[in-house]
């Protein structure tokens, strides 16, 4: 069965870092285009980053020149970078990854969320 595990996030003050992580584990043969995404209360889920396989990369104008996302693909593995953070970017962050390839197949999966609380 396949997981994803997101980790890394918690409080800090504006103007701080954090590196959030999301794992996938179970016999995965390939994983596409891995995003993150987040969603504040009260508010939609919105796309914050995307990753393709090879490392293609596309950010929300919000997180463009402050988030990096990357990944490990040996690891399985995806990464957000987040530097000078700000209030409004507290929200649970999600990874997902539409296609992650099994020998069952591919399916779409969601982490369960972490909690990033950025005060001012």
């Amino acid at each position: 069965q396949v997981q994803l595990v997101e980790s890394g996030g918690g409080l800090v003050q504006a103007g701080g870092s954090l590196r959030l992580s999301c794992a996938a584990s179970g016999n995965i043969f390939s994983i596409n285009t891995m995003h993150w995404y987040r969603q504040a209360p009260g508010k939609q889920r919105e796309l914050v980053a995307s990753i393709t396989k090879t490392g293609v990369t596309n950010y929300a104008d919000s997180a463009k020149g402050r988030f990096t996302i990357s990944r490990d693909n040996a690891k399985n593995t995806v990464y957000l970078q987040m530097n000078s953070l700000k209030p409004e970017d507290t929200a649970v962050y999600y990874c997902h990854a539409p296609w992650i390839f099994t020998a069952t197949g591919g399916s779409d999966y969601w982490g369960q969320g972490t909690q990033v609380t950025v005060s001012s």
